[in-house]
């Protein structure tokens, strides 16, 4: 069992957490209720802490790492002087500005009394978009996204993105839902306080109301999530010489090139009426109202960063209102949390130097190629698929890349300063370092050695335009990956993320890529159909799911996610049959009364075991694409025959449940 907490905090490093009986409860049917009878008992014992918003695997892992992240910081200070790596130096002064909170107070708000008053200052459109420029170059977003990142039609290269933004809160729901009035309500407050604490007086609640008018027309001619998952329809190509007919109240040109934007020819805009309806916004809002909405931008920003009043007003609505957080969590974790952020190679690299044997990376490999080959043999063999795009999806399959553990080159951070008394600072000469790399790199070749995510981030991905799936060292240890455990175990945790994150090439977005990472329809009509009539089965099951009263699951919005887990079960189960296929000897073997079958299962559902607050809940129905921990844990397994014949009872299991009309895609 792993460490239980003092409701008042996370305040100790928890124990592996494996695989294990002991979370079971055994008085309920796995048929009826698999998630309790996976994880009962350790849903009755575990109490969140006060300092985290859910506790489940993912949090729990992250944790621990954050303990072993915390020991390679503080050996910074004592090899700073013993050791010439800069990088040591600069992890230690990093950790040294956050956790200066004396300086901090001190300082109060005046590291961004330069950004106040710029904003403070303007009085005419020019001057606006100058200060719109010194915003983004220092990391904070404005009226709308810039992003700089491969071509989805020419995987090949950089290219720059205009996306929708500009909005303080999660996403457009929150400004268009009754439901959400209340949070609303509690942000016209957050933001009346802010603007009080940082000497903002002119902003009074009238300016308050405006600025959430603003950000309301915004959220209106914003694309919603589900609106955004279609590539085709997000990916519209504009010369740069016509970006004038798009966006006129200022040159868009001009401000990208002055961002660092290399002469590219063109620019990809993901929602072009979000952009000529900002031109209508804009003009109709006073410049009083625009230079209060870009004053809150920054506060908001920063104060994170800045003293403990400022923070605690932030932590109040977006920690408490929003996720139902009660205690901000030790210092030292949130020092830690920003120097990974910022630096996040340079902690990696040492992270999996002292904690990431080679031994887990050799198991890793080969358990991919396992399972990789049965994917394989599942394309060649789903039934509802023709000829000619089976063929496509082998050819795509075969350009298909894994990276395990962590990158073959490190982010060089030699041109990043980093000063020990010098928070704001620090973090701003992060932003712009990440942000002129990639902004530079617009038009160039891809590197395809680079990765997304740090070594020591808890979670994997898959990359549609490079056609891969990458796998930090974090998440290579119990209880998701443990060398120590049986097959069925593995297979049915590790295996089946990495089944869910293969299967992310053939869900609704990553089908829409061809074997190039380009978007690029390979399908027939037909088969394209009969794709869609299955995935409108997975979407329909998930937004039938009432997971607070009357908050129901977005089953569009969390179809790709939701198609993977289906994948990651079906396709990890198949590789662990094959598996026991060919050691007969294992599949006769009960370990502590259960058959291989039935750990596989309940290893699934034990890594999705969580508890969560109903606030951070709700905000997770709103904008994550993934479903909560419950669904994921249980209607992968509820859909699939093989969890039917590996719980059948004498009387506990009717025939009908095997031949009913189960789901399934891959």
């Amino acid at each position: 069992m792993a460490f239980e907490y003092n409701k008042s905090g996370s305040n100790a490093m928890p124990d592996i957490n494996s695989f294990s009986i002991n979370k079971m409860d055994h008085s309920k049917n796995p048929i009826n209720d698999f998630y309790h009878y996976a994880n009962g008992q350790w849903l009755t014992k575990i109490e969140i802490p006060d300092d985290k918003s859910s506790w489940g695997s993912f949090v729990e892992l992250s944790e621990r790492n954050l303990y072993l992240l915390k020991d390679i910081t503080e050996n910074c200070e004592r090899e700073t002087g013993k050791n010439n790596s800069e990088n040591v130096k600069k992890i230690w002064n990093f950790y040294s500005s956050v956790m200066n909170t004396a300086l901090l107070e001190d300082l109060k708000f005046k590291p961004i009394e330069s950004y106040l008053s710029n904003i403070k200052r303007i009085k005419s459109r020019v001057e606006l978009y100058e200060v719109l420029i010194s915003l983004e170059e220092s990391g904070i977003t404005g009226l709308f996204s810039i992003q700089a990142s491969q071509d989805k039609k020419n995987s090949s290269i950089y290219a720059l993105y205009l996306e929708q933004g500009g909005l303080s809160l999660p996403n457009r729901d929150y400004y268009l839902e009754d439901s959400y009035k209340n949070i609303l309500d509690e942000f016209e407050i957050f933001a009346n306080k802010m603007f009080k604490l940082t000497n903002l007086q002119e902003y009074g609640e009238d300016t308050v109301k405006a600025i959430l008018k603003f950000e309301s027309e915004l959220a209106k001619v914003s694309r919603s999530n589900e609106e955004l998952r279609d590539e085709e329809k997000n990916y519209n190509r504009f010369e740069r010489s016509n970006l004038k007919s798009l966006f006129s109240y200022f040159d868009l040109n001009d401000f990208i090139t002055k961002l660092g934007v290399p002469e590219v020819s063109y620019v990809v805009v993901g929602q072009p009426e979000f952009f000529s309806s900002l031109n209508e916004i804009i003009n109709r809002t006073g410049m009083e109202t625009l230079k209060a909405y870009l004053s809150l931008r920054v506060v908001i920003s920063a104060s994170p960063l800045l003293n403990e009043e400022l923070e605690d007003a932030n932590f109040d609505f977006f920690g408490k209102k929003l996720m139902g957080l009660k205690v901000k969590e030790e210092r030292w974790k949130k020092a830690v949390k920003l120097v990974s952020a910022c630096m996040g190679e340079a902690l990696g690299e040492i992270y999996v130097n002292k904690y990431f044997p080679e031994k887990s990376k050799r198991l890793m490999e080969e358990m991919v190629e396992d399972i990789k080959s049965v994917f394989r043999e599942k394309l060649n063999n789903v039934e509802w698929m023709s000829q000619k795009t089976r063929e496509k999806a082998l050819e795509k399959f075969s350009t298909f890349r894994t990276k395990i553990g962590y990158p073959t080159k490190f982010l060089d951070y030699s041109s990043l300063e980093i000063k020990p008394d010098d928070l704001i600072g620090n973090v701003q000469r992060s932003s712009v370092f990440e942000i002129k790399r990639r902004l530079k790199r617009v038009g160039k070749e891809v590197d395809r050695e680079e990765w997304e995510m740090s070594p020591q981030t808890v979670n994997a991905y898959f990359s549609p335009t490079d056609n891969e799936i990458v796998f930090p060292a974090a998440i290579l240890q119990p209880p998701f990956f443990d060398p120590n455990m049986d097959k069925a175990v593995n297979y049915g945790a590790i295996g089946g993320v990495i089944s869910h994150e293969i299967t992310h090439g053939y869900d609704d977005q990553g089908s829409m890529y061809d074997a190039s990472g380009n978007v690029n329809n390979w399908w027939s009509e037909a088969d394209k159909n009969e794709f869609n009539k299955r995935a409108r089965k997975v979407s329909d099951l998930y937004s039938s799911m009432e997971v607070l009263p009357g908050v129901f699951v977005h089953g569009e919005r969390t179809n790709g996610e939701n198609i993977a887990d289906f994948g990651g079960v079906s396709i990890a189960y198949a590789a662990l049959e094959r598996h026991l296929k060919n050691h007969s000897e294992e599949s006769k073997k009960l370990i502590d009364g259960l058959t291989p079958h039935q750990r596989f299962f309940i290893s699934w559902a034990q890594i999705w075991g969580e508890k969560i607050r109903p606030e951070y809940l709700k905000l997770l129905v709103t904008v994550d694409p993934h479903s909560p921990a419950e669904l994921r844990a249980t209607l992968p397994v509820y859909n699939h025959k093989g969890f039917y014949e590996a719980f059948q009872t004498p009387g506990g299991v009717k025939e009908d449940k095997i031949k009913r009309d189960l789901i399934s895609i891959w």
